[in-house]
């Protein structure tokens, strides 16, 4: 070993002290506790994201008269196709659940406030190219469901203002969705969505080691812990049992897939998948400006909270304004996904 490490500190000239340090960082013991070892579950959650990825990208064929059959051959004719698939398939849905998770408990801890409101911006941005992630994902598949679940989640676009309609046509590639979609959407999923989430995990992950890890308010404990190894200990025992569970629920529900994409044909029903429930149920209850006007709203008010919420402590200081207004907005999104899993 001590000739492997004069090798590459010949090579690679950093001293070895700079590479040990962060992980000899002292974490607040508050961090033991399961709940704050969120953090590092969405990165897990990516790299599995990757490795399934392109292991389905030797199969998968990005043209609308081969992307079906590409998937259902993945599926059912492939060796381990529908394993890896589900897996996939899961993974996306898992890191939806574990970013927003997250946010709650950054959210409940009021970790964003000063220093700390970039890294509340990079959390936002990496939950909504996450969710971008998973629907593009979706629309891959090319059946009759995702054919036009894609058809109407663009059609959206277009009413965003200013900037809807160039949206629109750089994602369909044409005022309509058309044989240049479906590649678009592949661009943006193994290309363009990866490389943004890798740039912001980066940011997310500078800013911690700048700050450092938000202290508890309340907690009069004093006692550290090393990130590692007891930190990655823990972030590493979550990532295989996440692992474990993805396995056997694939087993137990394997992927599967619908009928062909038939564009002449509009099916009765359609809806999208559940991490928009809230937005869809939103839009059926409004007409279509006043729901992507309030959409936008909401949107704009997740990157500015940290901001909102120093104003709204300068208002009413002690009276946690902040808390009950985003615990209401809260409630209220899981109303609307609830609502919309029983009407549906």
């Amino acid at each position: 070993m001590n000739r492997v490490e004069k090798w590459l500190e010949e090579r690679i000239p950093i001293e070895p002290e700079t590479l040990r340090k962060p992980l000899k960082e002292e974490l607040p013991v508050h961090m033991k506790n399961w709940l704050f070892c969120l953090g590092g579950t969405p990165l897990m959650l990516f790299c599995i994201l990757a490795v399934t990825g392109i292991l389905l990208t030797f199969y998968y064929v990005p043209y609308p008269g081969q992307a079906y059959h590409s998937v259902a051959n993945i599926t059912y004719k492939v060796r381990m196709g529908w394993l890896i698939r589900g897996i996939h398939r899961g993974a996306s849905q898992l890191m939806i659940i574990a970013v927003l998770l997250h946010m709650i408990r950054v959210f409940v801890t009021r970790a964003y406030r000063k220093p700390r409101e970039l890294n509340w911006i990079w959390g936002v941005a990496l939950f909504l190219t996450t969710l971008t992630f998973a629907f593009t994902g979706y629309s891959l598949v090319y059946d009759q469901l995702s054919y036009w679940a894609t058809t109407i989640g663009t059609n959206m676009i277009a009413d965003v203002p200013v900037v809807g309609e160039p949206m629109l046509y750089l994602l369909r590639g044409g005022p309509n969705v058309n044989a240049n979609t479906l590649t678009r959407f592949y661009d943006f999923h193994i290309g363009v969505m990866p490389t943004i989430i890798v740039l912001l995990i980066g940011a997310h992950l500078l800013m911690v080691r700048l700050h450092g890890v938000a202290k508890l308010e309340g907690d009069p404990r004093k006692e550290t812990y090393a990130f590692f190894p007891d930190h990655v200990l823990r972030e590493t025992i979550i990532g295989l049992l996440i692992l474990i569970g993805l396995i056997n629920f694939v087993i137990y529900f394997p992927p599967t897939v619908g009928t062909p994409a038939t564009p002449d044909v509009t099916p009765s029903h359609i809806r999208p998948e559940w991490y928009f429930f809230p937005t869809y149920r939103w839009l059926q209850m409004t007409s279509l400006t006043v729901g992507i006007g309030g959409t936008n709203l909401f949107v704009i008010g997740m990157f500015l909270w940290p901001f909102i919420d120093a104003r709204l402590e300068k208002i009413a200081p002690n009276k946690n304004l902040g808390i009950i207004i985003g615990t209401g907005f809260f409630l209220l999104t899981l109303v609307f996904l609830v609502w919309e899993s029983f009407v549906g």
